[in-house]
């Protein structure tokens, strides 16, 4: 009787999943939904024991908060929900609880009311007291995109951020069963260890093989790998990345990088599989199914329980991407479960949201600054110098190209803005010790994330504002005609307070070089 009911429940589940997906397909863009992924999972058997995303309600009747945001004027506080029952986040209530100062992502709740919320990751064995201590947290507006038409943010995982729960409530343990999937941004991502989302240890150390089973995502080859050049879905089942049966190589696990991307790992005792696709539209597909590695200590499996994410087990702290939302199941769901919940995901309606006013990746724009004194004059390079210029129609050729910019999709997140020079391709607005340079484009980490900027609104209520992406404390702003990226009053002299607002505001113009 009970495997009969559980066989109904399950095609009842995959005929919701299935006309969810026709409703995307032939509805164009999504409406609210009557259910939530959770419901689906519980549906089907096997319910969420961790429900976690700072984008939507992943209940159809959840009113509660989706996460937790401080800012770094007062250091208050603000939960922020969805602006309905099973609804997106209320991002105008964080716009305007942030507005004028920076804010950080705090807690991470869980809507399956068991508490597993994620919040700043202790130290471990990778990152211990004498190295750092807590984990960085993300910038609450790093991640800009739009579910279903609303504006909503994700979790911009930079290295050095992480998050964690060491005392969960209902997580799998031992050789469990247990399932799970994440939202990421495919286009995110490095060969760092580990950006991971899942289960893992309770003391943030390494306890051996089998004692995790996450969702990893990124390039990195030290362990194992898929097909191509990456990045790939694999498992982090500690002291290995997984992406099939052997330690190394799995033919069948492809490369994967859909700007939304739908990534899955589920295991029990000797089985596991990983499934991926893409979040906006279509189904997952299978890229493994079938027994535990064949390497020692991972039959039976020793899961602890704990909950990471954007970190390894022991808290290793050199990866970095961009997380929507996810949940961990008590029990091993069925494909057709995942394929109703991946129809509720595209029929939600993930998509990124224009750069900024005028900042169009491919477009050709130039930045004037709006404070009283500097109105007429533009951000513009002197060699690798970047600072402001007066530019206007008598000004010579190269002038005006070196007061125009190719907007470009930004190299370390694509849902913020990178700038190449109009007069010399393949250099780019890049801060070092504060101060912006034009530089060619290394092709490292590093570069990609000190030549990307975030758009927001003007500080002064007019223009647009660039947030650092890895400085999320700083805006790029023009002191004494030079360009750095400053913070409202900090140490230096051009953090300086006095007309800070104005400073940082840039009118996105027509380009003086097309």
């Amino acid at each position: 009787m009970a495997r009969q009911s559980r066989s109904a429940l399950a095609a009842a589940v995959f005929s919701v999943g299935t006309l969810v997906a026709g409703l995307l397909i032939n509805g164009g863009v999504s409406q609210a939904a009557t259910q939530g992924p959770c419901d689906i999972y519980a549906a089907g058997g096997t319910p969420c024991v961790a429900a976690h995303s700072t984008t939507r309600a992943l209940y159809g009747a959840y009113t509660g908060p989706l996460y937790q945001v401080r800012r770094a004027s007062d250091n208050a506080t603000r939960d922020i929900a969805p602006l309905t029952a099973g609804g997106v986040a209320d991002a105008a209530a964080q716009d305007s609880f942030c507005a004028g100062t920076s804010c950080l992502i705090t807690i991470i709740y869980d809507q399956s009311g068991r508490n597993n919320r994620l919040t700043q990751a202790p130290p471990g064995g990778f990152n211990g007291p004498a190295a750092g201590g807590y984990d960085n947290l993300a910038n609450a507006t790093a991640a800009p995109i739009t579910v279903g038409g609303h504006k909503a943010y994700g979790v911009y995982i930079a290295p050095g951020t992480g998050y964690r729960n060491n005392n969960t409530n209902g997580v799998a343990t031992g050789d469990q069963p247990e399932g799970m999937y994440a939202i990421f941004d495919g286009t995110h991502y490095n060969g760092g260890c580990c950006f991971d989302y899942g289960n893992a240890e309770r003391n943030s150390r390494d306890n051996g093989n089998g004692t995790m089973e996450a969702i990893y995502f990124g390039n990195s080859k030290t362990w194992g790998y898929g097909a191509g050049n990456g990045p790939w879905i694999m498992a982090d089942l500690e002291n290995g990345l997984f992406s099939g049966v052997n330690q190394r190589y799995n033919a069948n696990d492809p490369s994967i990088s859909h700007r939304f991307l739908t990534a899955i790992i589920k295991g029990g005792p000797n089985h596991w599989a990983i499934r991926g696709g893409n979040a906006q539209s279509g189904g997952v597909s299978t890229f493994y199914d079938g027994v535990r590695p064949n390497v020692a200590g991972y039959n039976p499996m020793k899961k602890e329980g704990a909950i990471i994410l954007g970190i390894g087990g022991d808290n290793s702290v050199g990866a970095r991407g961009t997380f929507y939302e996810g949940v961990m199941t008590s029990g091993y769901p069925s494909d057709a479960t995942e394929n109703a919940v991946q129809g509720n995901i595209a029929a939600a309606g993930y998509a990124t949201v224009p750069a900024g006013a005028g900042l169009t990746p491919g477009s050709t724009v130039s930045l004037r600054a709006t404070t009283a004194c500097c109105t007429d004059r533009y951000m513009h390079h002197t060699g690798s110098t970047v600072d402001t210029a007066v530019v206007n129609s008598a000004s010579s050729a190269t002038e005006k190209g070196n007061a125009s910019w190719t907007v470009r999709a930004g190299l370390s997140n694509s849902s913020c803005v990178s700038f190449e020079s109009r007069n010399t391709a393949g250099q780019y607005l890049r801060h070092q010790n504060y101060q912006l340079h034009l530089q060619a484009n290394d092709g490292s980490s590093l570069f990609a994330q000190d030549a990307t900027f975030c758009p927001e609104a003007g500080r002064s209520g007019q223009g647009t504002s660039l947030r650092s992406v890895n400085y999320s404390d700083r805006l790029v702003r023009h002191y004494n005609n030079i360009v750095y990226i400053a913070a409202d009053g900090g140490p230096n002299t051009f953090d300086s307070a006095n007309a800070y607002n104005d400073d940082v505001s840039w009118v996105v113009s027509a380009p003086w070089a097309s």
